[in-house]
């Protein structure tokens, strides 16, 4: 059973209220003598889970005022950082895998530049097929540098989300990122996996996600079904 810091729990806690609106995007966090006192922590350790928030965008430090809160974006569909299932939610999506985690050389034609240390380090290979109200949506190909993720080809991905799993087991947050779509004709095997009807276009998405780690960004290829779903997003 894994042992969570204390320092990282208080840091769950404060995120959580952060996302929920708890606290509001502009208002202040409780300060460090509050936080010490309600959470029975001493001042290192919640120095120490405010810098994780500094460090991944959630709030901002201001001499003399404090904690500031920082919202990233969330639940606005694939375009945005947060992933398939919190934007359409657990509820209603499911997840087979096709291919487990393993580890492997990169590919040779890679959509994307990878640094040096990536490219040392290989990948860790990952396909999956996500349902939507029991109906084949999307087909995700994952390719994650084979660094700080100890034993994760023992995980289990059956119907979680990756990135919560990135997050909670491994520290890792998704900063930003870039991506590229285009409207393309399918192979078959990816019309089978998607149940497209002979001439119906598939959406193709390439997407390098940035995280808080050095060296370490996301990278998916992603098949969307959008028969009976859109990409939606807020600006």
């Amino acid at each position: 059973m894994e042992t969570i810091p204390q320092y990282r729990q208080l840091y769950e806690l404060l995120r959580k209220h952060i996302l929920t609106g708890v606290h509001q995007e502009g208002s202040l966090l409780p300060s460090e003598n509050e936080l010490c006192a309600v959470h029975r922590m001493t001042r290192p350790t919640v120095r120490h889970a405010l810098d994780s928030l500094v460090k991944d965008g959630l709030i901002l430090k201001k001499q003399g005022k404090g904690s500031i809160v920082r919202k990233l974006p969330q639940n606005i569909g694939i375009l945005s950082i947060a992933g398939t299932a919190s934007a359409i939610g657990v509820r209603y999506l499911k997840t087979d895998i096709l291919q487990k985690p393993t580890i492997k050389t990169w590919p040779e034609m890679f959509p994307f530049e990878l640094s040096e240390l990536e490219k040392e380090a290989g990948c860790i290979y990952m396909e999956r097929l996500r349902f939507v109200e029991g109906e084949p949506v999307f087909y995700d190909i994952n390719h994650l540098p084979n660094l700080y993720l100890q034993r994760i080809t023992n995980r289990s991905f059956e119907n979680k989300s990756l990135f919560e799993i990135l997050r909670k087991h491994y520290q890792i947050e998704i900063l930003g990122g870039e991506q590229k779509l285009k409207a393309i004709k399918p192979t078959k095997q990816i019309r089978q996996l998607l149940q497209l009807k002979p001439g119906q276009p598939v959406l193709h998405i390439e997407r390098k996600l940035k995280t808080n780690k050095e060296n370490f960004s996301i990278y998916s290829t992603i098949y969307f079904n959008s028969v009976k779903h859109s990409i939606f997003g807020s600006f």
